[in-house]
């Protein structure tokens, strides 16, 4: 049975405020931490499920699904989470209340320009990944689901549709695969598939669209037939409906929406990185586009979408990596290169879907400040291209960096944290350089205060 609150009542020293919303599902109420509590640094919201005797069990195991879900989110574009309750006794969950207006208002502005769209579209992929991380799918991703703080800050809310890979999913088993909104679930989600984290990524292009045109890609579908006409219809480009959208921003867009998932980026890491870096996205026929298919196109669009079975083959999670490697080109012929190169080919080969970014640190100042040079930043981009070629990395895959730092070790964690990077591949000291120890080595400051797997080539000496 739902539990009885009225306000200034206490439960687990949480006293409750103002009710928020009600809906069939959940109640949410503003509360704020009693006497048995410290004082919270951040507004509270308690969200409690509408549990009624002789229901099944979705409603509360959905509840527990979003608050493992919850619990093992961070960053800063979701919810701070801070409490929940026994399940069997007084199920709530406890959470930072986001404060500001939702993404649904910024959709009724726009078109937004590119770099905004950008901007809050790398935020929502910032926290798709942190889902996606713990093996769990959001499956409601929707303006209305992502608050934009006054700060300009986007947080992604509402996990109570997510799937997650150690829980019964009751959704799929009362086949109500399309548990979602209309306009932005993928076609995997139409044909019964909650588990693919690139259903989210499907999710996502459709919101970016929007942000984009202030259209929807495929409109508001009323049945379960026309939900499953995303598998093969065409939207129409972005750059049709609004001329200012530029390629890449359309080329991002247009291949988060690919019916196949296998065509569509394989994690939102990856789409997180091309919106923050648009001079690095590879260009296709999908940023050139400035019309849908015709008549005779969409027709085959049909067939062929028809005569292949959609195959509904989750993304494993690790299967699409970024992986950062630290090259030293202030010496081109050092003698760990080659080792370097054959460590990153070796872990490359697992994959083929990744992001390999080249990073080479210069001494001095940071690119972009008062120190800024210029003529050594292209050198140093040239050495890294000359480092790079034997590996034949696809353009498309490839990203390099060339930053100017007085303390590399710091500059290289940063990178790799704000660029969600799952690898890094470094180079020890070699045999000659004695004078550094192991201990205060630029390998050692990055191996002890990574957020990330580190994998470093050692150079021996020849016996």
């Amino acid at each position: 049975m739902p539990i009885a609150l009225a306000p200034g009542q206490e439960i687990d020293g949480f006293v409750i405020g103002e009710t928020l919303h009600t809906s069939p599902l959940a109640r949410l109420h503003r509360v704020t931490t009693g006497a048995a509590r410290a004082a919270a640094e951040f507004p509270l919201l308690m969200k409690i499920p509408q549990l009624r005797a002789g229901e099944g069990g979705e409603g509360l195991l959905g509840f527990e699904t979003e608050t493992r879900v919850l619990g093992a989110l961070s960053g800063r574009h979701v919810p701070r989470f801070v409490a929940a309750g026994d399940i069997a006794v007084n199920p709530y969950l406890v959470m930072e209340l986001v404060e500001g207006t939702t993404l649904e208002d910024a959709a009724k502005k726009s078109p937004l320009p590119a770099e905004e769209v950008a901007r809050l579209g790398a935020a929502v992929a910032d926290a798709l990944r942190s889902i996606h991380a713990q093996g769990a799918v959001h499956l409601d991703l929707k303006p209305e689901n992502v608050i934009v703080r006054p700060n300009g800050e986007a947080v992604l809310i509402d996990f109570g549709m997510a799937h997650h890979a150690r829980f019964p999913d009751l959704l799929a088993e009362e086949r109500r695969f399309a548990a979602g909104s209309a306009p932005y679930i993928s076609p995997e989600q139409v044909m019964g598939d909650r588990s693919d984290p690139r259903s989210d990524i499907f999710a996502l292009g459709a919101l970016l669209y929007e942000l984009a045109t202030r259209e929807l890609p495929f409109g508001v579908a009323r049945t379960l037939a026309g939900l499953a006409d995303r598998r093969w219809l065409d939207p129409a480009p972005p750059r049709a409906l609004v001329p200012a959208v530029p390629p890449w921003l359309q080329e991002v867009i247009l291949r988060c929406l690919e019916p196949a998932p296998e065509k569509r980026y394989q994690s939102a890491a990856l789409v997180a990185y091309d919106l923050r870096h648009p001079d690095k996205v590879k260009l296709t026929a999908r940023a050139q586009k400035l019309e849908r298919a015709g008549l005779v196109g969409q027709v085959r669009r049909w067939w062929a979408a028809r005569s292949t079975p959609l195959a509904l083959r989750p993304a494993r999670p690790g299967s699409a990596p970024i992986v950062m490697v630290a090259v030293d080109t202030m010496h081109p012929h050092d003698a760990r290169h080659p080792a370097l190169l054959e460590a990153t080919s070796g872990l490359l080969s697992h994959s083929a879907e990744f992001r390999l970014i080249c990073v080479s640190v210069v001494h001095g100042e940071r690119v972009g400040g008062p120190q800024e040079r210029p003529g050594i930043h292209f050198e140093h981009l040239v050495r890294l291209r000359h480092w790079v070629e034997p590996l034949k990395v696809p353009e498309a895959q490839l990203s390099l960096h060339v930053v100017e730092s007085l303390s590399p070790a710091a500059t290289l964690l940063e990178f790799a944290r704000n660029n969600h990077v799952d690898l890094i591949v470094i180079g020890a000291p070699g045999p000659h350089q004695q004078a550094l120890a192991w201990w205060r080595s630029v390998a050692s400051g990055v191996t002890a205060n990574a957020h990330c797997s580190v994998h470093v080539v050692r150079l021996h000496e020849p016996q």
